[in-house]
């Protein structure tokens, strides 16, 4: 073989070479360049300063409950997150069938990890108990998924579904809140959207026992949709949350305080790990201590209640005295306050609402920034199975 043949082989070479790491390193740079453009969208996580609190805490060892519509199991970013659940539904699909994609949702809130290029959960280091309700007898089989959490040993149970059957709610839930209560478990439940179109209070959220959470916005003011009474114990963002769609395997933002129950679900855990000896009372007064309080300071709101969360309040700051080991904090507060009119009752305090939604939390997070999203949304609570689910809107994302 000449000399010029040689060359050309070489040049050849070198040209596959350069060609094989220029696709190596797109391969490598464009799922980073995914991650840190769905990172950027959520402002969640900026507004809690989560990456400070994670190199404190990730919520490991703390085991959530997810009661909702099941979670899939193949979502990357939930690979090794979840414990065996149990399906309660009596369809027979499985714990990590969803056919509607919010449980999956809410479980990528709470736990999702950077295993591909989607969103971030609050407590990555947590690990997800999917329990799936819902069917014919949804009322009973939530209560049933309650009770076995309690007994799995999950120190939060997140609901972000809903009923608005009052009797019902208080025959099979109540019984179920009380006995997950005194197993030590702490119940975060979505107060429902329907702040601007009734205010029709949802149970479990308006059950003693349960922690309802309210919605913020961007801005940390209180969500237009979210549902206001004496029920909402604590707020937090429930606005433009960015997750996935599961049954397209696409990313959408939410609005609802579905998602924001996840987010506090999700604080919990990341308190609770750091203080694993702690009591589900004690994990709960120092949230309600530490909250972002609105600005005339009265607590608690009929919109925030005792304010937004803020975990880092406490895993940064040290801020927050645990109080006594077995005294509930929300059920000793309500039991001393005066008397307060029905959340579904007509009401003439529209100056006060408007007043809690142009003001921040006193002393909140910020470094906040809008997201910006390119498609239609759909508007409106959905009705599953009699449950509600307290999802205002989902907005798909381009691909």
């Amino acid at each position: 073989m000449n000399r010029a043949a040689v060359r050309m082989r070489w040049d050849r070479i070198r040209l596959a070479v350069s060609v094989c790491f220029l696709a190596l390193c797109l391969g490598l740079l464009a799922p980073t360049a995914a991650a840190v453009d769905m990172r950027s969208r959520q402002w969640h996580l900026d507004a809690m300063k989560a990456e400070h609190m994670w190199q404190v805490s990730t919520g490991e060892g703390v085991t959530v409950a997810v009661i909702d519509s099941g979670v899939d199991s193949s979502v990357p970013e939930l690979r090794g997150q979840l414990l065996p659940g149990r399906d309660f539904s009596g369809k027979g699909q499985g714990v990590d069938h969803d056919d509607e994609g919010h449980g999956t949702s809410m479980a990528l809130i709470i736990a999702g990890r950077r295993n591909g290029a989607g969103p971030w959960g609050l407590a990555p280091g947590s690990k997800v108990l999917p329990l799936k309700s819902g069917g014919a007898y949804g009322i009973a089989n939530m209560a049933k998924a309650i009770r076995y959490a309690a007994d799995q040993g999950a120190k939060v149970i997140n609901i972000s579904r809903a009923v608005r059957a009052v009797k019902e709610a208080k025959t099979e839930l109540q019984p179920a809140i009380d006995y997950a209560n005194k197993k030590g478990s702490l119940i975060f439940a979505g107060t429902g959207n329907d702040g601007d179109n009734g205010n029709a209070p949802v149970y479990p959220a308006s059950l003693p026992g349960a922690v309802g959470i309210g919605a913020v916005d961007k801005s940390l003011k209180v969500a237009t949709f979210s549902t206001y009474g004496p029920q909402v114990a604590l707020a937090a963002p429930g606005v433009g949350i960015l997750t996935r769609c599961t049954t397209e395997l696409r990313y959408c933002i939410e609005d609802g305080t579905s998602d924001a129950t996840a987010i506090a679900s999700a604080s919990a855990a990341l308190i609770w790990s750091v203080h694993p000896t702690w009591t589900n009372n004690q994990v709960l007064r120092v949230l309600m201590e530490t909250a972002g309080k609105p600005e005339d300071g009265k607590v608690p709101s009929k919109y925030l209640g005792y304010g937004i969360v803020r975990p880092r309040k406490v895993l940064l700051d040290k801020e927050g005295d645990p109080g006594p080991a077995d005294v509930n904090p929300l059920l000793s507060a309500r039991s001393t306050a005066s008397p307060s009119k029905s959340p579904s009752a007509p009401n003439d305090d529209n100056a006060g609402r408007t007043q809690n939604q142009s003001s921040q939390a006193k002393n909140s997070d910020s470094n906040v920034w809008p997201i910006i999203v390119a498609a239609g949304a759909v508007a409106g609570a959905a009705i599953v199975g009699g449950l509600v689910i307290a999802r205002r809107r989902r907005v798909k994302l381009k691909s």
